[in-house]
């Protein structure tokens, strides 16, 4: 080879070895230029993603089912799902009917694409769509402008698509047309348009309701099922045929989807515990999907009984239930007014968390407070009759008053003075601070601070918080916040020791339901019920509260503005309601059984009107014998009356003469052979109720002649004027005011109360004249009773 030959050979025709650099160089340069375009581009018009701000959002129940959805800034509303919560049955629907290379392409189809303009160009009309679904996603998050169907609106949208593949993996794409495509209406994405249509979560679609889904938004406004089921039935028809062409699915099921219709559901979204949705939309507005803790079969019913129970009350009246599972604290029903949409009854106001009266509803903490601190039994005397604390003058709801009795009797009959004097002894301060410590914040007027008042409703509370107290009884004194999502932090405190939880929880279910007599009917499978009713003045608030083993419900009824309802009272208006709803729930072990007493209660006998154990020393000392549930061995003594000039309940001890059994002094003028007594004294305030042999036995003997006084006599002596003892009185003929008549109490200084059968019917200050209207029929008593303890009662009868 000479040396002007060339080293190597280059094919004839092919160009040099520095041209193909040239291109290659050129290659690499418009692809680096292609990507840099395509990123300045992607730069300068990025993808119009959902602002997930301004998505709005769905609140579900336990299960799932939508309560409430809360529509986005142009009137939408989805349920956000992930392709996992879908059931696969549409997912292959979707994909085998509109887009089956969708794993594949790179957000266009070519092929695709030639066909359908190929068919457009032969048939003059669109006959097959080219758009993947790639490219629908890209049309929903940038829709042309009016609905353009111009080339110049497919290019775009297939550059879209392409920039949605770059951005996103299939799965994300796939998510983004499930919770964004359209379904008509308002409904975007298959959740919410798989419980707008068929009331059921997009997981359990069938093979018929998968293919109506697939195809729907298509034409959501023209296949519509609501509104045109034949079109809609066509279309799925249409979808099933190509699943069994295809053979994802056998020419069987497909022949089974065919028979079933398709449905005509109204086309509204959910609206179930609006308010408490509202709440919780409020407390989590970043959210989109929001779990509640409540029963959604429980809520629909409750819902539903509420109205229909409330429908008839008057205008203006709204209503509020609430149901909590004591194991939990998890609400499971919520309903916080009688309808959401009712304007006059001010419906969009949540009345579970208003603050209103109470009423009578603190009691059973009051009187389980009391026991905790030793003071009570559940059989300790209490005296319900006119008193005064300082300035205050409690009276009973129906202005009756019972003399001696019972604390179980008087929390059952939620009796208004013995549960003053009850507060009084315990403290206002330190039972309001009891209460906050475990979650109950009372609510007081400007200026206020706790006082004796507010064990009849002086005071503000919520229902929520009333409810999670309630709980305590069966939660072993442990009061809970109510939980309404399954991440709120189960938040608990004592409110009332296990003892003392459970002896106010026995007396107050051991409360006859009312209208039910004592063996008329078979109560053993019945739950057991804590309850409590309470009015608050002026008829403002009627409330009903009960705890069985596992739930806890509280009822109010009212007017949100505050106005009065006469005539509508807890146990009128609030309870059946209460027991329509534990009825209602479903039963769990334990429910109707009676559960031993804890560690540290015991049941022991107890006397009248000392309020300890028989003294078998004694036997005279024990006027009357009850059992009394008491706790860590504690039996306190009946409470000593106020007053300086008022007889203490107690024993009085003194000497008499051991052959005519008068009493004597410590001086006497001649010698007597002594015998020391015991008596056993009832509260002077008791005495207009007592019988003849309960005060005969309580009465001190004479003083024997020859002692000097020794005092114990010094109760004064009031009589009545005005009207005889057993006086037979009619009205004066032609008279126009009836039996009107005045009398007076003589013999006291003290402010007079004056009872009518028992009821308070007025006051006067001493001897000054009492006027009242006597004039019903029958027979009657009318007592006069005195602050210092003195009383004085005639018997008389009115003519027809």
């Amino acid at each position: 080879m000479s040396a002007t030959e060339p080293s190597a050979s280059v094919p004839i025709g092919a160009p040099p070895p520095s041209r193909w650099r040239r291109r290659g160089l050129a290659a690499a340069l418009a692809a680096l230029l292609t990507a840099t375009l395509a990123m300045l581009l992607d730069l300068a018009f990025p993808l119009p993603l959902p602002d997930a701000r301004d998505a709005g959002a769905v609140v579900v129940a336990a299960d799932g089912t939508p309560l409430r959805a809360f529509a986005d800034r142009n009137g939408i509303w989805r349920y956000p799902v992930e392709v996992e919560d879908v059931s696969p049955l549409y997912v292959d629907a979707l994909l085998d009917y509109e887009d089956r290379w969708f794993r594949h392409h790179p957000g266009i189809n070519p092929l695709s694409m030639l066909r359908a303009t190929g068919q457009w160009l032969r048939h003059g009309r669109v006959v097959s769509g080219g758009s993947t679904l790639t490219m629908q996603v890209a049309r929903i998050l940038d829709p042309p402008a009016g609905g353009s169907r111009t080339p110049w609106a497919k290019l775009r949208q297939m550059l879209r698509a392409l920039q949605l593949e770059a951005h996103f993996s299939k799965r994300q794409i796939l998510t983004l047309y499930l919770n964004h495509a359209p379904f008509g209406g308002t409904i975007e994405g298959v959740e919410a348009a798989s419980w707008a249509y068929l009331g059921k979560p997009s997981s359990q679609l069938s093979h018929a309701e998968a293919a109506l889904l697939a195809v729907l938004p298509q034409a959501p406004s023209r296949l519509r099922p609501d509104r045109e089921p034949e079109a809609a039935l066509a279309a799925r028809d249409k979808v099933l045929e190509r699943m069994a062409t295809l053979g994802r699915w056998s020419p069987a099921v497909v022949d089974d989807a065919r028979i079933e219709t398709v449905v005509s559901r109204s086309l509204a979204p959910p609206r179930h515990a609006a308010l408490l949705a509202r709440r919780l939309r409020e407390a989590h507005p970043q959210a989109r999907r929001i779990a509640s803790t409540l029963d959604i079969d429980l809520q629909r019913t409750l819902e539903a009984r509420v109205a229909s129970y409330f429908s008839a009350l008057p205008e203006r009246t709204s209503a509020a239930l609430l149901v909590v599972d004591n194991a939990t604290m998890q609400a499971r029903a919520y309903v916080g007014s009688v309808e959401f949409a009712d304007a006059e009854r001010l419906g969009h106001v949540d009345m579970v968390r208003a603050w209103r009266s109470p009423g009578s509803t603190l009691k059973p903490f009051l009187y389980g407070l009391a026991i905790d601190d030793g003071l009570i039994h559940s059989e300790s005397l209490l005296v319900d009759a006119p008193q005064a604390f300082g300035d205050y003058r409690p009276g009973n709801f129906d202005a009756a008053f019972n003399g001696p009795v019972s604390v179980a009797t008087a929390l059952r009959l939620s009796l208004n003075v013995p549960a003053v004097d009850v507060l009084d002894r315990v403290g206002p301060v330190r039972f309001s601070a009891r209460l906050a410590h475990a979650g109950i914040e009372l609510h007081w007027p400007r200026g206020a601070s706790p006082n004796l008042s507010m064990i009849l409703g002086g005071t503000g509370a919520r229902l929520e918080d009333l409810v999670g107290a309630y709980a305590a009884l069966n939660r072993a004194g442990l009061a809970g916040r109510v939980r309404y999502t399954v991440d709120d932090p189960q938040a608990e405190r004592r409110l009332l020791s296990p003892g003392a939880a459970w002896i106010v929880r026995e007396i107050l279910e051991t409360n006859p339901r009312p209208g039910t007599a004592v063996d008329t009917f078979d109560s053993s499978r019945r739950a057991r019920v804590a309850w409590k009713t309470g009015t608050s003045y002026g008829f403002r608030d009627a409330w009903a509260l009960g705890s069985t083993r596992s739930h806890t419900v509280g009822v109010w009824v009212g007017r949100p503005d505050g106005t009065p309802l006469p005539g509508q009272y807890g146990a009128v208006t609030a309870l059946p309601l209460l027991f329509e709803v534990i009825n209602t729930l479903p039963r769990q072990r334990g429910d109707a059984a009676a559960s031993p007493p804890p560690a540290g209660v015991a049941q022991v006998g107890v006397c009248w009107p000392l309020g300890l154990p028989p003294d078998p020393a004694a036997p005279g000392l024990c006027q009357q014998e009850r059992k009394a549930w008491t706790l860590q061995g504690v039996v306190p003594p009946t409470f000593a009356e106020r007053g300086a000039r008022l007889w203490n309940a107690g024993v009085v001890s003194f000497d008499v003469d051991a052959h005519s059994g008068a009493r004597l002094s410590a001086e006497c003028g001649r010698p007597h052979q002594r015998r020391p007594v015991r008596l056993a004294r009832w509260p002077a305030l008791a005495s207009p109720w007592l019988t003849r042999a309960q005060r005969d036995a309580s009465r001190l003997p004479p003083l024997a002649a020859d002692c000097v006084d020794d005092g114990r006599e010094g109760g004064e002596a009031l009589s009545i004027e005005g009207i005889n003892d057993r006086a037979t009185l009619a009205a004066a003929p032609g008279g126009r005011r009836g039996l009107r008549l005045f009398v007076r109490a003589v013999g006291s200084d003290a402010r007079i109360r004056w009872l009518l059968d028992g009821r308070l019917i007025g006051e006067s200050e001493g001897s000054g004249r009492f006027e009242h209207d006597f004039g019903e029929p029958g027979t009657h008593t009318l007592t006069a009773l005195a602050d210092t303890g003195a009383w004085a009662s005639v018997d008389f009868r009115v003519l027809q």
